[in-house]
């Protein structure tokens, strides 16, 4: 039988064993009156009447990279955190064993393995969703569709400061925090019994997603057909991968029908980064195993406790890196990228750091593991890089290129575009045999063209940066240029940096002939600029097949790669051209 809410409240506090239960009301009178009741006690036939609304198991979200919460995600994932003793996803399984809810399903992602002790020591299900990083939590909960019944949403970095579970829940809900003053989290309005009516990104006072989720059968039934729908989309990749399930359900108000359940401040709690965590558990840093804290400590001479400020920087195509202060001075510190012991010499780069340091090319540069990969910089407030399209600023780029490549410098590493684009391609050929439409053709193009290059006189191997791209500039409030991420440094030809700069400018042909110019601070001689062009053609092969063996291994660089294809395949024929027929001067 269908419950009213009051009828409901009663029922569940009496089997729960709650103290407050009316002794006499109309409503308990009519419960007494169906069997439901007696006296203060419930009925076996009044348990029965709660049956539909038992949660019959929970679902835990853990699948996530958790990237705001650094430096700590890097080494482990965020809900196998210990605060105040106890890991997140821990106290959460607890907390819902003390209700009765056993059949538990965690849904694991990055480092997944860390996850497999759960199990065994509380029983629950452990479910892979292997495309952590390319799709958002929409995807976890379809990895778990046939789960959905009357179930606890859960994820497994919450903190609950009291048990929030129940054994019964008469409907479905989104727990809530009420924020003061402006906010950017999701908020929930309603109509006069707390039903949800608008769900917006940011506002002012207002009521605040935050916390557990509860999906009763018919809003998982209504969930799951919805979700369906979206997943099978045949634009899914494009439109709705990257989707929070909470932005599907915010489209379809009118069909998922959803509460608003409130908590106090303070009750449920979500620790954004690990400053936030601090803040709560004081003895936090002092106390977890983090190499990265390790490190700071060693090189800056300082506490743990004097570090803070944490937050995550937008990330390369090849690291991860986060922001930290040690007082009122603000620092970098790179953690290097999966997979990039196959691409980068750690040993070459830390030199080529020292030099570019020493030539006062780099001034942000402070330590770098040579074995390891680590880095820490200075931070430059309020830094911007270089605008590609601002003629003084790519001839102050191009300029500062030719001072450290006259400079003298030297180190104990080369790269070449060929050379190293065929070690990129031997990487790839180990996933199997390159069966892409012209690329063998195109191969041979850049082969003849590398011959003809390497013959050029006049442009020997000097010091270079050869991932010399406007990112990579860094200028401070003062206008201080310096270039940082040194990784694929060596001694290398003139040409590479301009090509590089070229290519991830993403310049038509006047464009690069302007950069080119600039370079050598007056119109390039013809044997000049054939020689800039057949660099720009190897670069663009080069970190073509960089990016295709990237793909590869599974972190893919997205649209790079067809920018960097286009320059070998749009401009192969016309360079060669001006190598064997000799044309250039009238190109």
């Amino acid at each position: 039988m269908a419950l009213t809410r009051e009828e409901f409240d009663i029922l569940s506090s009496l089997a729960a064993n709650e103290a407050g239960v009316p002794a006499a009301s109309p409503v308990i009178e009519g419960l007494r009156s169906l069997g439901l009741v007696a006296g203060t006690t419930i009925t076996e036939l009044g348990r029965k009447a709660l049956q539909p609304y038992r949660v019959e198991n929970a679902v835990i979200m853990a699948a996530g990279l958790s990237s705001r919460f650094v430096p700590i995600s890097y080494w482990r994932p965020k809900g196998l955190t210990s605060v105040h003793g106890e890991v997140l996803i821990e106290r959460q399984i607890r907390q819902l064993h003390e209700v009765g809810i056993t059949n538990i399903t965690v849904v694991v992602g990055y480092r997944a393995d860390e996850f497999a002790y759960l199990a065994e020591k509380y029983g629950v299900r452990l479910v892979k969703n292997d495309l952590y990083a390319e799709r958002n939590n929409n995807w976890t909960l379809w990895l778990v569709r046939d789960q959905l019944r009357n179930t606890y949403i859960c994820s497994s970095d919450d903190y609950f400061v009291s048990n929030p579970f129940e054994t019964y829940v008469y409907h479905a809900y989104y727990s809530a925090v009420y924020m003061d003053g402006p906010t950017d989290e999701w908020c929930l309005g309603v109509d006069k019994d707390d039903r949800i009516t608008s769900v917006t990104v940011g506002g002012k006072d207002a009521w605040s997603m935050l916390g557990h989720v509860y999906f009763d059968r018919a809003f998982s039934n209504s969930f799951v057909r919805i979700l369906g729908d979206v997943v099978s989309d045949p634009s899914y990749e494009e439109r709705h991968a990257d989707e929070l399930w909470e932005a599907i359900y915010a489209r379809n108000l009118d069909s998922l029908s959803m509460d608003m359940r409130r908590y106090p401040k303070g009750e449920v709690l979500e620790f954004d980064s690990v400053d936030d965590l601090v803040e709560f558990d004081p003895q936090f840093l002092a106390s977890v195993d983090c190499p990265a804290l390790d490190n700071i400590v060693a090189v800056l001479g300082c506490d743990r406790t004097q570090i803070h400020d944490f937050r995550p920087i937008k990330n390369g195509l090849t690291n991860l890196t986060f922001h930290f202060a040690v007082g009122a001075d603000e620092y970098v510190y790179r953690h290097p990228g999966i997979g990039t012991e196959k691409f980068i010499n750690r040993t070459a780069e830390t030199d080529a750091d020292t030099v570019a340091h020493q030539l006062g090319i780099d001034r942000t540069f402070i330590y770098e593991d040579a074995e390891k990969g680590w880095k820490i910089s200075h931070f430059v407030p309020n830094a911007r890089n270089v605008d590609p399209f601002n003629d003084v600023e790519v001839s102050r780029a191009m300029s500062l290129a030719r001072t450290f490549h006259e400079s003298g410098a030297c180190i104990d590493a080369s790269f070449d575009f060929y050379k190293d684009g065929l070690g990129y391609e031997s990487l790839l050929k180990d996933h199997g045999a390159i069966d892409i439409p012209g690329y063998e053709e195109l191969r041979e193009k850049v082969t003849r063209l590398n011959d003809y290059c390497t013959a050029d006189e006049g442009f020997s191997a000097c010091f270079c940066h050869n991932d010399y791209l406007p990112l990579n500039f860094l200028i401070g409030e003062d206008g201080a240029m310096s270039v940082i991420d040194w990784e694929f440094a060596g001694m290398g030809d003139p040409g590479n940096d301009t090509a590089t700069f070229i290519i991830c400018s993403q310049y038509d042909e006047d464009q690069a002939n302007a950069a080119i110019d600039a370079y050598f601070g007056r119109a390039a001689t013809p044997v000049e600029r054939r020689h800039f062009w057949a660099r720009v053609v190897l670069g663009g092969w080069c970190w073509y097949v960089w990016a295709l063996e990237k793909e590869a291994e599974g972190a893919g660089v997205g649209e790079w790669l067809g920018i960097y294809k286009s320059y070998a395949v749009t401009y192969v024929d016309k360079v060669l051209s001006w190598y064997e027929k000799n044309d250039i001067l009238a190109a």
